[in-house]
């Protein structure tokens, strides 16, 4: 029998052992059920979608209370837009710290509040208070509701081979992000003060709510985007092992053809991991017809946001390749993400420097 994980995700196995096989009642409602490398649900209520999304609520006090707050929604939205339908309902449940003061609850929900206002979302209902035993940087969980036409949603099912796949941002948005919010004066040692500046605006990026919605309004399915997967946990190469398995495809990438954000690669070496396998909120992986991938790439630059082509999905006997220098390899999936082991390493090195003792 196979074992929990020490932490972390369920693997696959565990997860169809035990989850998978017992789903409560059935419904003829569910389009898209749970399955690995899928971000949301769909279920047909009416003459319309519903795609929901349920997540932890990640307060990280560390990254300042408003970027916290801000990032915390936006891990929420960003799995809801991967089924092409607008955020509409959000269900918060907040469980929150003892230590947390009515200062620090202002901040992070004003800024909830402030950014539902501007995406659109209606906060509906939700649970709130302090208890014993809860702790950053899990205070709760929430659920995203996203609202539109039966034929407006993709899911990785409508892919196909031949697809392209578009990339955006590039690798370890996240890590990169998170590494330029806590260790700012490392950063400035290292590379300079400006330097320090364009790498705090990395954290900004880690969302793929602009990403999604302005890729699909070029066309969804054969008129366009035909799935999408936001690359978090084991980045890159993580996510586009799960998108194919979960469409049933093969994939071919092309390593030197995925754009790379401005410090990434300093900041990764600096930390020692591989950007490409590091955790990635703000990459948005994108299955599109292979006549409208250069449309969608053009929408999103006119947006600011840097994507490339980079490959297509294949027939399943090919496999999923990864070409790098000219030559294929067999794309692997990381299994551990590299991100986690550097963050606690560099809190044990560098945190007397952030806190101006050395």
């Amino acid at each position: 029998m196979n074992e929990l994980p020490e932490i972390g995700k369920l693997s696959p196995e565990i997860f169809k052992e035990v989850i998978f096989t017992r789903l409560g009642a059935t419904s003829e409602d569910v389009v898209v059920g749970p399955q690995h490398g899928v971000d949301v649900a769909i279920v047909e209520i009416g003459d319309k979608a519903v795609a929901l999304t349920t997540d932890p609520v990640f307060i990280v006090p560390q990254y300042g209370w408003e970027r916290a707050a801000w990032f915390a929604l936006h891990i929420l939205v960003s799995d809801a837009v991967t089924s092409g339908l607008k955020p509409r309902f959000l269900s918060i449940d907040l469980n929150l710290p003892v230590e947390m003061t009515r200062e620090q609850l202002d901040t992070v929900w004003e800024t909830i509040h402030e950014e539902c206002q501007r995406l659109g979302i209606a906060i509906v209902c939700g649970h709130t208070g302090r208890y014993e035993n809860c702790h950053y940087p899990m205070v709760g969980g929430a659920t995203v509701l996203s609202i539109g036409e039966k034929d407006a949603y993709v899911t990785p099912g409508m892919a196909r081979a031949g697809d392209r796949i578009i990339i955006t941002k590039g690798p370890a948005i996240e890590a990169a992000g998170i590494f330029a919010a806590m260790f700012p004066k490392l950063m400035t040692r290292e590379f300079g003060a400006d330097f320090c500046r364009r790498a705090q605006g990395i954290f900004y990026e880690m969302s793929v709510v602009e990403d999604a919605m302005t890729a699909v309004s070029v066309g969804v399915r054969d008129q366009g985007v035909s799935a999408m997967h936001d690359a978090t946990e084991c980045g890159i190469w993580g996510g586009l092992f799960e998108f194919a398995q979960a469409a049933g495809l093969g994939v071919r990438v092309e390593k030197e053809l995925i754009v790379v954000r401005d410090c990434v690669a300093d900041i990764c070496r600096l930390f020692g991991i591989d950007p490409y396998a590091s955790i990635s909120e703000g990459t948005l992986i994108i299955a599109c017809r292979e006549d409208r991938a250069e449309n969608v790439v053009r929408a999103l630059s006119l947006k600011g946001v840097a994507s490339s082509i980079v490959g297509e999905l294949t027939d399943p006997g090919e496999g999923m390749v990864l070409v790098e220098g000219g030559s294929g390899t067999k794309l692997e999936h990381p299994q551990v993400d590299p991100f986690w082991a550097a963050f606690f390493d560099a809190l044990a090195k560098y945190g007397a420097l952030e806190q101006g003792r050395q």
